[in-house]
């Protein structure tokens, strides 16, 4: 196998890794968020550099994504969604270039990563940056645009002057969705009782509480998150919200509490008819990708590559599928941390 130097793009949105160069072209392609709880992370964490290069070896080339953190002075919601929104639009019109099939690629991100990718894809399915989803709007003065100001009365949401990111109503939607132990819940269902059995048995893994979590997702806001926009919070999709999502995979943590919010949205896409499998990868807490000389990851990386073919996004070759403790949600056919993240 022989890989290309990754090399920034789009003034530094993104850093590109090009399919191994044994790939046939056009590939199939990643666009992609690293986690880091919305105010950490960078593209030399393993969970960006590590995971990018991982992909590009087994045949993908990966668009990798330095969205804004709240930790940057900026960064407060919608400035990472529109960065997300901006990397997916420039990858389109930067496809022939890439030597990327635009009808193969896929959208994924770990942890506060895959929140952002999940409020993107339903901004792409015309829910507004400041809309409040599930037929409740979200007073827009709750929430600045990403210019810096709020929308002007009475203006539709998604028109407001956002400065990296494009109206999202005319870009196509990805081939299929990976989600690495995503948290898509600001105030997130308790655990059951086999969850909090392993978390309670392994301390060190119970770091993603109530009260942390909702903390964040203040953070990430900037203010309350009572009737916070639904690309921000995208757990709270009905499913009217999400009758058009794309195929997802969904690797959940085992001992990683931030599971529940992922395995109710896995739900939500059910009922409305999206297919969706989720996985729990044995003996992982949160943030496996972040560190990859344990074997999981390298599993993790397998599993997307093992189903691409029902994901939209076929490589030439790819891998024996792995058996894995998952369940297969597919209601109708279709193709389909830095601080510990």
């Amino acid at each position: 196998m022989t890989q290309q130097a990754p090399y920034g793009e789009a003034d530094g949105l993104v850093r590109v890794y090009p399919a191994d160069v044994a790939t046939a072209r056009p590939t199939a392609g990643l666009v992609w968020a690293h986690g880091g709880g919305f105010a950490a992370g960078d593209l030399d964490m393993p969970e960006a550099d590590w995971v990018a290069r991982a992909f590009a070896r087994r045949g993908l080339t990966v668009v990798s994504i330095d969205y804004r953190l709240v930790g940057d002075g900026s960064g407060r919601y919608p400035d990472g969604s529109d960065d997300v929104l901006a990397a997916w639009r420039w990858t389109f019109t930067h496809a022939d270039d890439l030597g990327v099939d635009p009808a193969r690629v896929l959208i994924g991100g770990a942890s506060a990563g895959a929140n952002l990718v999940t409020g993107a894809v339903l901004r792409l399915l015309g829910h507004p940056v400041f809309g409040g989803g599930t037929g409740q709007p979200t007073a827009p003065s709750a929430y600045t645009d990403s210019a810096g100001g709020a929308p002007a009365p009475g203006a539709a949401p998604e028109v407001a002057q956002e400065t990296r990111a494009p109206s999202a109503a005319s870009t196509r939607l990805p081939a299929g969705v990976f989600l690495a132990y995503p948290t898509l819940l600001a105030v997130q269902p308790a655990p059951d009782a086999a969850l909090r059995a392993l978390l309670d048995a392994n301390p060190d893994a119970d770091r993603f509480g109530p009260a942390r979590v909702l903390q964040m997702y203040e953070d990430y806001l900037g203010g309350p998150v009572d009737g916070a926009p639904l690309p921000a919070v995208p757990g709270r999709a009905s499913p009217s919200d999400v009758a058009r999502f794309p195929p997802v995979l969904m690797v959940n943590g085992e001992a990683d509490e931030l599971r529940v919010s992922g395995e109710a949205f896995a739900a939500t896409l059910a009922r409305a008819g999206v297919p969706v499998e989720v996985v729990t990868e044995p003996g992982t807490e949160h943030g496996h990708l972040n560190r990859p000389h344990e074997p999981a990851a390298s599993v993790t990386v397998d599993r997307v590559i093992d189903r691409l073919p029902t994901l939209g996004g076929r490589v030439a070759a790819h891998r024996v599928p792995r058996p894995g403790p998952s369940v297969s949600i597919r209601p109708r056919s279709g193709p389909l941390d830095q601080q510990k993240n």
